[in-house]
């Protein structure tokens, strides 16, 4: 899997790119110069060389112009055209060899674009796939964020509601505790004004339990002092001759329990 190349090294190589290209622009131009410089250069030479064969011929007019089979002498002219011809055909070799040269090179740069467009193509679409996953992980997000927004408004609705019941419930606890403080002191006071009536009711009781002690002893005296000594029972229901009397029982359970 191919990295990512820094921001900086891809916009450096974009603008060596460019300056490439920019350089590159008037390359064919400048070649087509070149080879019209070295024509020139070679024809120049081409007509340098006739015209000292023409020279020659004139210096030596006894010298044939036309070529004669068998004889070791040659036509100056012939032999400087046959020069140029020759220096024109290294030229071309030179030139064929630098076009071979030129051509391989190109293939080569072509082959090497085409592995950098493949690279490029890949990191492309890994980096398209990247930005997919992206979004969508992005779109699935703002969706979590929504819900989630959702959610926490209706938790508030909710603590809101639960605020203001618990506002309430305190408010009648408060009402209530006040009510029990109320019926406390209530109850204290009843319980105190019953002890106190039962404290009267049990004073008089005693008042009375003295009162009938007190008449129970004269009465014993008196008959005592009557002469009574035959024993016999005096009163109606008792054995020392005191008239019965049933206590009043004192209720002392409080009210209400």
């Amino acid at each position: 899997m191919l990295m990512a190349e820094p921001a900086w090294q891809e916009f450096l190589r974009l603008r060596l790119a460019e300056r490439n290209a920019r350089e590159s622009a008037f390359a064919p131009i400048i070649e087509q110069y070149r080879r019209l410089a070295q024509q020139t250069k070679l024809l120049k030479e081409r007509n340098a060389s006739l015209l000292r064969a023409v020279a020659t011929v004139k210096q030596n007019p006894s010298s044939s112009t036309v070529f004669v089979p068998g004889t070791s002498e040659e036509n100056p002219v012939r032999q400087a055209y046959i020069t140029s011809l020759e220096s024109q055909i290294s030229s071309l070799r030179d030139e064929l060899a630098t076009v071979y040269k030129t051509q391989g090179q190109n293939a080569q740069r072509l082959l090497a674009m085409n592995e950098t467009l493949r690279e490029k193509e890949e990191l492309a679409r890994i980096e398209s796939e990247a930005l997919r996953k992206a979004r969508e992980d992005t779109s699935h997000l703002k969706r979590k964020v929504e819900q989630h927004t959702e959610l926490m408004a209706e938790k508030d609705r909710t603590a809101q509601i639960l605020h203001d019941e618990i506002s309430t419930l305190q408010l009648e606890l408060g009402q209530v505790e006040e009510r029990n403080q109320n019926l406390t002191r209530d109850n204290a006071k009843l319980l105190q004004r019953w002890l106190d009536a039962k404290q009267v009711e049990v004073n008089r009781m005693n008042e009375a339990n003295d009162f009938y002690e007190d008449m129970r002893t004269r009465h014993q005296a008196d008959t005592l002092g009557n002469g009574n000594v035959n024993g016999e029972e005096v009163g109606s229901g008792t054995k020392d001759g005191t008239r019965f009397q049933q206590e009043k029982a004192v209720n002392l359970t409080p009210p209400n329990g």
